[in-house]
């Protein structure tokens, strides 16, 4: 498996607090079957100011340390980038960091905002030559009312990635729901861990893997994982990478669907 988006560098943003956690994580991520790991910190201008040459130089000092103790996983470099002004620009000069150096990038919109413009702005950066792969969609508190949004951003050529725990239930019953809901409308490109420790946010996929084959079937659920993972490394064109599923199984709504579990 290829996990492309995890926090795992030490002490660069929110993710492992040091070198031994950084170490157990890696362990963890092996024991599950990654085998390639993208180090994606944040990057938001006056919270989190990592850039393109420190995240290399992080991830190069941590792959010695796998290396050296035998830690048989391969990393790669990327950022979970929000939007903000000045993005595009950034991008050119080659200071925000893309996937493995490919047109492909993480983007984190806000949690709890819609932010304006946001389908123009992914719009803008797709017609720049980037793919913006909008990270834990099902996470975001105004997927509510806004589904259709991400359905159009999918068509404008926007991937979407969601987090594999996320199907397992780990954020609760409405991520587990929008993440299940967007499989089974065939909107989700590739599944990551996103993880950010060796506690709660592990790098596991397989669990939220085992989820989304239920939903798409075995041949859809490995190129979430691996097919369309190695394609976007090997900075292919979308239209030579695997196609989304053409799926949509019956579903209920979201108030009905949580009215259900929450009697469970």
């Amino acid at each position: 498996m290829i996990d492309l988006h995890s926090h795992i560098l030490p002490g660069i943003d929110d993710g492992a607090k040091d070198l031994e956690t950084a170490l157990e994580m890696a362990r963890i991520a092996v024991a599950d079957g990654i085998r390639t790991m993208a180090c994606t910190p944040h990057i938001y201008p006056g919270l989190y100011m990592n850039d393109t040459a420190g995240i290399r130089a992080a991830r190069d000092a941590l792959q010695a340390e796998l290396d050296e103790r035998g830690i048989a996983l391969q990393l790669t470099t990327g950022a979970d980038v929000h939007l903000v002004p000045g993005l595009l620009p950034r991008l050119r000069a080659g200071v925000v960091p893309t996937l493995h150096g490919t047109r492909y990038l993480l983007l984190e919109p806000s949690h709890h905002v819609a932010p304006p413009r946001f389908a123009e702005h992914i719009f803008d950066l797709v017609t720049s030559g980037w793919v913006p792969v909008i990270t834990h969609p099902e996470r975001l508190t105004w997927m509510d009312d806004n589904y259709p949004v991400f359905q159009q951003l999918v068509r404008q050529g926007a991937w979407m990635q969601v987090t594999a725990s996320a199907l397992t239930g780990l954020f609760g019953p409405r991520p587990k729901y929008w993440g299940e809901r967007m499989l089974g409308d065939g909107l989700v490109h590739i599944l990551a861990s996103d993880c950010h420790s060796a506690g709660r946010r592990v790098p596991v996929m397989s669990e939220g893997l085992a989820v989304a084959e239920k939903i798409v079937g075995a041949a859809e659920a490995r190129r979430l994982v691996h097919d369309r993972p190695e394609a976007l490394m090997r900075n292919l064109p979308p239209s030579q990478t695997p196609p989304l599923p053409d799926v949509a199984p019956p579903r209920e709504s979201l108030r009905g669907w949580l009215r259900q579990r929450l009697r469970l």
